[in-house]
């Protein structure tokens, strides 16, 4: 038996309603790895910077770190052995079901995302522990960790797993996920590449789910059961998912890795 960690957060809003403040993208980041000392040292360099008063005691976070922080973190992972893979979801594609509950959205999200990556990327015998940075919102956290652990027990049966669902400040290897998913934000929303560039070399997977909008995704959509808003599907719907996905293939480095096939 194997131990794999796997690390979660995501970047973008649950804001659906067109305007500056609302991001055009939801993308859901996992980094996989075999050992957790990416974090240790994460954890050893925060310690620096708290004493040369450069940070305050509560950890990295990428959107509010300064950009020589930035740079610092960004070295230290550059360093590291771990893959990133990526599910991209383009807000004003979703349909008004799945966009008006957040926890719906999210769980959505997290499903595309799980069911490729776990059976893929882990074996039957393999020991994972998955780990997502909690969301605090209005709604508050117990939905997103119920929507959260629903698809994980779905999506990863086949394996030995633990799933939590932690502060992103409790844990270092929760603040590397969040410089990726930021890293790939910048990329998404502003087609800023530098810090998308220092990562690129570690990402495995970047899965514009509704890169074809409505053909042939809306037909998944179209046979969910209501009352399970996206774990079930069809024989045709699961087809199309993957004739779709299927016509990502060809990863393309040149092309910033549009092409973004899970395989």
């Amino acid at each position: 038996m194997s131990d794999h960690f796997v690390f979660a957060d995501e970047a973008g809003c649950f804001k659906f309603e067109a305007g500056d403040h609302a991001s055009r993208y939801f993308i859901l980041c996992t980094i996989r790895m075999e050992t957790c000392e990416v974090g240790a040292e994460l954890l050893d360099l925060r310690r620096h910077l708290v004493a040369k008063k450069q940070i305050d005691g509560e950890g990295f976070h990428c959107t509010t770190d300064k950009q020589a922080v930035r740079d610092e973190v960004f070295g230290v992972l550059k360093g590291h052995n771990f893959a990133v893979d990526s599910t991209i979801l383009e807000k004003r594609k979703a349909l008004p079901r799945i966009s008006q509950d957040e926890a719906v959205f999210y769980k959505y999200a997290w499903y595309y995302h799980a069911k490729d990556l776990l059976p893929r990327r882990f074996k039957a015998d393999d020991n994972v522990l998955i780990s997502a940075a909690a969301l605090d919102t209005k709604r508050g956290k117990a939905a997103f960790r119920n929507a959260f652990n629903e698809v994980i027990q779905q999506t990863g049966k086949h394996l030995e797993h633990t799933t939590v669902f932690h502060l992103s400040k409790t844990d270092p290897c929760l603040q590397a996920a969040d410089y990726c998913a930021w890293a790939l934000q910048r990329k998404w929303e502003r087609e800023d590449g530098r810090s998308y560039d220092l990562i690129a070399g570690k990402l495995s997977t970047e899965f514009n789910l509704w890169k074809y909008g409505k053909n042939p995704l809306l037909l998944i959509e179209k046979v969910v059961r209501p009352a399970i808003p996206i774990i079930s599907f069809s024989g045709a719907a699961t087809g199309a998912f993957r004739q779709a996905r299927g016509a990502q293939t060809n990863h393309n480095v040149t092309e910033a890795k549009e092409s973004d096939n899970r395989s």
